[in-house]
């Protein structure tokens, strides 16, 4: 979300094609925030708007401006207030989020200025950058799971998502948005999923993820149980109220805590746990990147770093050499 921008801002106005100044009027600021609103995908609307929702009531706390523009002083000074409380991923996507805001008004963003910049490499120095990572949710512990469920509604739709994101290793958001006519079965009996506006593929050319035999068939069970039609939501609400719209995702997240019994999972669990199946496997990474559609290698990287210390040029060394070592009591 948060990225580097190849140029600094120094114009309050934007320039079109034939560099013609773009005269600034209440009606381009509408225009703009249309525009920029259907450009984005949902989740990155989420989040810029509970960024921004945050950053206004830490303004209105401490008695400082919400609208822009905002000084690089107020934004290093909200940087300081973060450092410690939130990872440092979510401090530059705060940061973004304050750009964008001044962006819409056709104001530089004081997000790139050097005073934000070094605060925030302060805070990184500070408190480091670790990822908090979500425990794994892995194939066998998937399967015992789906073992115990009953036939119950509830137990019908939580099997089909729970083999579904195990299979698949889809992200929440692309879990709540898949459609009945969105599977394809295959002629050996696993099926394909057909994944639109993922995060990496925003204009909607689609992609296709894996789905098990046993999987498809608790898919079909799911549909033909609940009556659901070829445009219907896979995975939807069982309250009377809203028969037919889609779980959130983080319905996700507590339906995974709920039937495993484990609270600190989340939904980015069985994504995490297919990383930690695969590297046991003996999958390299490039198949991990296809499987789980990374546009680099830093994330299942990091998702599998313990196991992948586990399977090093030091640790096989170590094994290699372990007959030596006498008798003793340590």
């Amino acid at each position: 979300m948060y990225s580097t921008y190849k140029r600094a801002e120094q114009s309050i106005r934007f320039q079109t094609d034939s560099n013609a100044p773009l005269e600034v009027t209440a009606e381009t600021l509408k225009e703009y925030q249309r525009q920029y609103r259907a450009a984005l995908a949902p989740g990155t609307l989420r989040h810029l708007d509970q960024s921004l929702k945050l950053f206004k009531r830490w303004c209105d706390e401490n008695s400082l401006p919400n609208k822009p523009p905002v000084s690089p002083l107020q934004v290093a000074k909200y940087v300081e207030y973060l450092g410690g409380k939130v990872s440092l991923q979510t401090i530059k996507n705060r940061i973004w989020a304050i750009g964008e805001l001044h962006k819409a008004q056709f104001l530089p963003t004081p997000s790139r200025h050097r005073l934000v910049v070094l605060t925030v490499r302060a805070m990184q120095k500070r408190y480091g950058s670790r990822i908090k990572q979500a425990p794994p949710l892995c194939k066998a512990e998937v399967i015992e799971v789906c073992n115990r469920l009953g036939k119950t509604p509830y137990d019908i739709r939580d099997r089909a998502l729970l083999l579904m994101a195990s299979d698949s290793w889809c992200r929440a958001s692309e879990l709540v948005a898949m459609r009945v006519s969105d599977i394809d079965e295959q002629s050996d009996g696993s099926g394909t999923v057909h994944l639109l506006n993922s995060k990496f593929d925003p204009y909607g050319r689609g992609e296709h993820a894996y789905l098990s035999k046993v999987g498809l068939r608790a898919i079909k069970h799911l549909i033909k149980t609940s009556g659901k039609g070829s445009e219907d939501y896979l995975f939807t609400s069982l309250r009377p109220v809203k028969p037919k719209s889609p779980i959130v995702p983080t319905t996700v997240s507590r339906i995974f805590k709920k039937v495993t019994g484990r609270p600190e999972i989340s939904a980015h669990s069985t994504r995490i746990g297919g990383v930690h199946d695969a590297l046991r496997l003996g999958c390299d990474l490039v198949q991990i990147m296809t499987s789980g559609r990374w546009a680099s290698p830093e994330m299942p990287a990091i998702y599998g770093r313990k196991l992948l210390a586990s399977k090093s040029a030091a640790a096989d060394v170590c094994r290699a050499y372990e007959d030596l070592y006498r008798d003793n009591d340590f």
